[in-house]
């Protein structure tokens, strides 16, 4: 009976029904007051009511035929040569694999535990691709293409994509996909291989469901290098189709980069970006090297653009470079070409927004953050950045929503996104949240202790608050109210004043003696 609901629902039956009585209503009010003027006879009122309520099941019947068409259509395209074919399920008395060792995930408890989905759409995470080309060398290649193929997914709303950080943990490591599953509450599993030699790759991948431990799809393309770009969008398209079973789904929703014609300056861009990743001076230096090699072998390539400026921007927030106001131009710059040359690209817009942000320029900001969002609606730093940006507009609450989204897309998230909901809690006037929040990092900062100080005043605990004060004087001397409400990005003249006067409440300077 479950099982049947929950098709109902995912077939729209319910809001079908819903519109069906609305429409049915106003065509009834219609009726009533109009039948007087038209002076039509009396058994058209009855006439309609038979037809309305006639119809009713008609149109339930109809929607479920018009879900089942779809399916069919799905069924026709996978039978087509070349097109990825399902793989037969095992039959529901089937026993569970027993390949684990008995003391193997012990901790775990019973091993068929259900697991408890993150949101009502098909949940996966793609799983790092193993390198089978016998090159410790390749390892990059077979990182980003699994990175390039989580991007692709999380274009896609309908679905909840694990990020790349939390996906990425399990690289290296014999996994039990059920375990995933449970670690990361999600549906489904995706695992593959890549073998990559001379000019030919070959990759491999499978769909499993995480659930019930069976495979629902697995696929082989072998293909030319410069073929790799047609590659992912085939494997997006097929993982996207089997899913949600609707043919639709895989093709209307994808909004794809442009990309580029030379193939060493997609490695590079691959290799730069996994470089990024690693959040240090050394290695922010050689991905712009590498992303500088990328722009150089093809001047138009948007996302080469694209991940220079976000590696300029890790070099200008960590502080990797020693003139911040050049390396900011540059951002901007190559943001502004990034966008010239694919206006696709969401991360040219979330770090257009992060930009706009830092200006002051609001507006802006939640244009380009719109628009990331919509190009990439799963992506946790897009995500997480909407919950950031709504704060400083004044919107705490629906910011701490976004979030906390982006914390269930990402459960192993850096602890910056504590700052941010900490934040967001202050902003709200939740303290005893924010305290919470700022708790979960592991070294607070002097800006970490100003929001603990002014958390514990507006709670009146007095001694706290000075206690978390004299932090911040320890860390910064000339520390000063007005000189930090300047560094912050509040739109709202109330949210400055409610900041201003919690941190003068726990006793820190409004300006220097």
């Amino acid at each position: 009976m479950t099982d049947f609901l929950t098709e109902l629902k995912r077939r729209y039956i319910y809001r079908i029904a819903a519109a069906y009585a609305v429409a049915a209503w106003v065509l009834i009010q219609l009726f009533n007051n109009l039948a007087p003027l038209l002076k039509v006879p009396d058994w058209t009122g009855t006439t309609l009511l038979v037809l309305l309520v006639g119809g009713f099941p008609v149109a339930l019947v109809f929607a479920w035929m018009m879900d089942l068409s779809a399916a069919a259509a799905l069924k026709r395209v996978a039978l087509q040569p070349g097109a990825a074919k399902p793989l037969p399920a095992p039959s529901p008395s089937a026993p569970a694999s027993t390949t684990d060792s008995p003391d193997s995930n012990s901790h775990l408890g019973a091993a068929a535990a259900p697991i408890t989905p993150l949101n009502d759409g098909p949940s996966l995470v793609v799983l790092p691709f193993a390198n089978m080309s016998g090159d410790p060398n390749q390892d990059f290649f077979a990182d980003g293409l699994t990175e390039d193929i989580i991007t692709d997914l999380s274009r896609f709303r309908h679905l909840f994509i694990i990020s790349r950080n939390s996906a990425f943990r399990y690289k290296g490591s014999a996994v039990d996909v059920r375990q995933v599953a449970r670690e990361l509450r999600v549906r489904y599993v995706i695992e593959g291989s890549v073998r990559k030699v001379d000019n030919r790759v070959r990759v491999t991948v499978q769909l499993i469901d995480g659930h019930a431990d069976r495979h629902v799809w697995a696929e082989r393309y072998d293909r030319e290098f410069a073929d790799i770009f047609a590659l992912q969008d085939e494997v997006t398209a097929a993982i996207v189709a089997t899913l949600t079973g609707r043919v639709e789904h895989a093709t209307g929703e994808q909004v794809g980069r442009k990309p580029t014609e030379n193939m060493t300056a997609y490695e590079c861009v691959l290799a730069g970006k996994l470089l990024h990743h690693r959040s240090n001076a050394s290695d922010n230096a050689k991905a712009l090297q590498l992303l500088d090699r990328a722009i150089a072998l093809d001047p138009n390539y948007a996302h080469a653009h694209a991940w220079k400026a976000c590696t300029l921007g890790q070099a200008w927030v960590n502080k990797f470079t020693s003139d911040l106001d050049a390396t900011f131009t540059e951002v901007t710059n190559e943001l502004q070409t990034a966008l010239r040359l694919d206006s696709n690209d969401s991360d040219v817009h979330r770090i257009l927004a992060a930009v706009y942000l830092t200006s002051g320029v609001h507006e802006k900001a939640m244009y380009h953050q719109n628009r990331a969002l919509c190009l990439n609606p799963n992506d946790d730093l897009i995500v997480v950045q909407q919950g950031e940006i709504l704060t400083w507009m004044g919107q705490a609450e629906e910011g701490i929503a976004w979030i906390e989204k982006a914390m269930r897309l990402n459960p192993c998230h850096p602890e910056r996104f504590w700052n941010h909901l900490g934040r967001a809690y202050f902003v709200a006037r939740r303290y005893s949240d924010a305290i919470s929040a700022f708790d979960r990092i592991t070294a607070p900062d002097c800006s970490h202790h100003t929001y603990f100080a002014a958390c514990y005043a507006q709670l009146g605990d007095v001694t706290a608050a000075q206690r978390h004060a004299a932090e911040v004087l320890r860390y910064e001397p000339g520390f000063t109210v007005a000189t930090f409400l300047r560094t912050l990005h509040y739109k709202r003249t109330g949210d400055i004043e409610h900041h201003r006067a919690a941190l003068l409440k726990a006793g820190l300077p409004e300006q220097t003696a």
